[in-house]
């Protein structure tokens, strides 16, 4: 049998850069932070982290919890994110839905990635997250 990534499928590949990802940039309208902290911190959980005071003085905020790094950073023509989004992986994701869905998220379960359990719920602001927990298979694609 072929050898199988920590993402469930497929091979890891090792490149000459030692690639890894330190976080994901969700963009937020300027004075939403209170707003932002009220999701991200209070309903997901995540820790606020101080940001360097020159990027403090631009606004919006870092947020951490596991291995997960966000930073919401202001954008002045703000759209929420419908389409593009994060993929998060998690090591309960009924308990994260349960959680979302008593604070008032709606998450909408998508059963069209073998290997895995997902759902997608909005941030505070429209912004779409991915959550995702493999289910212990091992899709043959």
């Amino acid at each position: 049998m072929s050898e199988v990534s920590a993402q469930g499928y497929g091979p890891d590949h090792d490149s000459p850069f030692g690639f890894g990802l330190h976080h994901v940039q969700i963009a937020i309208p300027a004075g939403s932070e209170d707003e932002c902290r009220a999701f991200y911190v209070d309903v997901l959980g995540m820790v606020e982290i101080k940001k360097p005071p020159v990027l403090a003085a631009r606004g919006g905020l870092w947020i951490r919890a596991d291995a997960l790094e966000i930073h919401l950073g202001v954008e002045q023509d703000f759209r929420p994110a419908r389409k593009a989004h994060p993929g998060i992986r998690v090591h309960d994701l009924d308990a994260l839905a349960e959680r979302l869905t008593a604070n008032g998220t709606e998450v909408t379960w998508d059963d069209n990635f073998p290997g895995h359990r997902r759902c997608y719920a909005f941030d505070n602001l429209g912004n779409r997250l991915e959550f995702l927990q493999r289910d212990g298979s091992r899709p043959e694609w």
